[in-house]
């Protein structure tokens, strides 16, 4: 049931214990770089002042645009021969930001994946295929190495090559994959359109799933269409990458293993802490990271704390799923909208199949909302005034949840872009 009992039920007194001496290490070592000591000085905080984990409020916060700003090595803690391998995020809206590891940096993540998996249920003797892509996101070699440690054949496919994919699944009994949501839906759209196969004859026990927001609904749907049991695995390159935090069996929110990381919800105007249960933004503190450690990273990803212990035994706080990022709200007409909002609308209707796509554009100063939408095949073989039906409760169901009222169109399933990585969801036209 435990990877390693000791830490995973470590009683509450003893684990922020833990953390208290990881933060006070974490925050002399970024002390010594020379972001971190302008950063701390500019605050009017030394580290001498940590006595407790609540004095951790006192410490500024880290953002993305600091780590642009300390491009390429302001925030490095170790010295360079000490380092053995960088990651760094695409860099699609500025500088990239980029991450060190040290050997040990690499050991502890490692342990973490494998911690992660072993509490999903797997085991040495199940077969992982990694279907995330591998190189500089962290996605596709975390999950490999965390999958070996454990001790499971790997095989490391890589994203796109669809019908390679299922091939391997096939021929070596393969029961587990890594995968992102959209990725997973687009090989089910394959495997029944091209394949004339049901996906849960390819006998997938578990499937990982992460990389990119995903609505319950959409889980739901996952489960059903490949029989598997699924789980999100939580991670961002600036923390290490996949391994943050993971569910359990019993899949009511991701536990934070709060041995590696200091585990915060604030508000995102004021900077003060969120009580359990509270939405917020979650902020991360690295507590054994050596060669890059990050200090109150705001990660932009909005959530809660449970205020509950989880039945599973364990001790590591839970986070509630991913409900949005910040930077992903879209604002049509005064209202706020995520876009895990419509995917959460659009994937419990029955008719709806496993793509869609968002369009904004601003007509003579309003603001327009178009949502394409995949249905099944079957559905466009029957009477205009069923499809009309359709089209008609889907833009109730999202003028409902979005107080706005889209235009939605109705298209045969290939007609969208398909996911081979990270889906593309939103295009906004709008000249801002």
């Amino acid at each position: 049931m435990y990877w390693n009992e000791k830490i995973e039920t470590l009683n509450r007194t003893e684990l922020e214990k833990l953390q208290l001496e990881g933060l006070k290490k974490s925050i002399q070592i970024a002390y010594s770089t020379p972001f971190y000591k302008k950063h701390f000085d500019n605050a009017g905080f030394h580290p001498s002042e940590l006595k407790t984990l609540e004095d951790a409020e006192k410490i500024p916060f880290t953002t993305k645009e600091d780590l642009r700003k300390a491009y390429p090595d302001g925030m490095l803690a170790k010295d360079k021969s000490e380092i053995v391998r960088m990651h760094a995020s695409s860099g699609t809206t500025g500088t990239s930001t980029v991450i060190f590891h040290t050997k040990k940096d690499l050991d502890n993540w490692t342990e973490l994946v494998a911690r992660s998996l072993y509490m999903a249920g797997m085991r040495k003797t199940d077969v992982f295929q990694n279907m995330m892509t591998y190189g500089l996101f962290t996605g596709g070699l975390g999950l490999h190495y965390g999958a070996e440690y454990l001790g499971m054949m790997v095989i490391p496919a890589s994203s796109g090559n669809t019908t390679k994919q299922i091939s391997l699944i096939q021929d070596f009994n393969v029961n587990a994959i890594h995968i992102t949501p959209s990725y997973a839906l687009h090989v089910a759209d394959v495997l029944r359109d091209e394949l004339k196969m049901d996906p849960r004859d390819l006998g997938l026990k578990y499937l990982v799933y992460g990389a990119e927001p995903s609505s319950v609904a959409t889980r739901q749907k996952l489960e059903d269409i490949y029989g598997a049991s699924l789980y999100n695995c939580y991670g961002l390159s600036e923390m290490n990458g996949p391994g943050v935090g993971f569910d359990c069996p019993e899949k009511i929110g991701l536990h934070i293993w709060e041995d590696n990381y200091l585990l915060e919800v604030v508000d995102r105007e004021t900077g003060k802490r969120k009580d359990a249960g509270e939405v917020g933004e979650l902020v991360l503190t690295t507590l054994k990271r050596e060669g890059m450690p990050l200090i109150r990273y705001k990660t932009k990803d909005l959530t809660y704390i449970f205020p509950e212990t989880c039945p599973c035994g364990r001790t590591h706080r839970m986070i509630k799923h991913i409900i949005g990022r910040a930077d992903d709200m879209m604002i049509i007409r005064g209202a706020n909208i995520f876009p895990s909002q419509i995917e959460h609308i659009l994937m419990a209707i029955p008719e709806v199949g496993t793509n869609y796509q968002i369009i904004l554009d601003r007509v003579e100063h309003l603001d327009m909302m178009t949502v394409k939408v995949e249905l099944y095949s079957k559905m466009f073989h029957g009477d205009l005034k069923e499809l009309k039906k359709i089209q008609e409760k889907i833009a109730k169901a999202l003028r409902d949840e979005c107080n706005v009222s889209p235009k939605v169109v109705l298209v045969e399933p290939g007609h969208l872009p398909p996911s081979m990585g990270k889906a593309v969801r939103v295009i906004d036209n709008r000249e801002i």
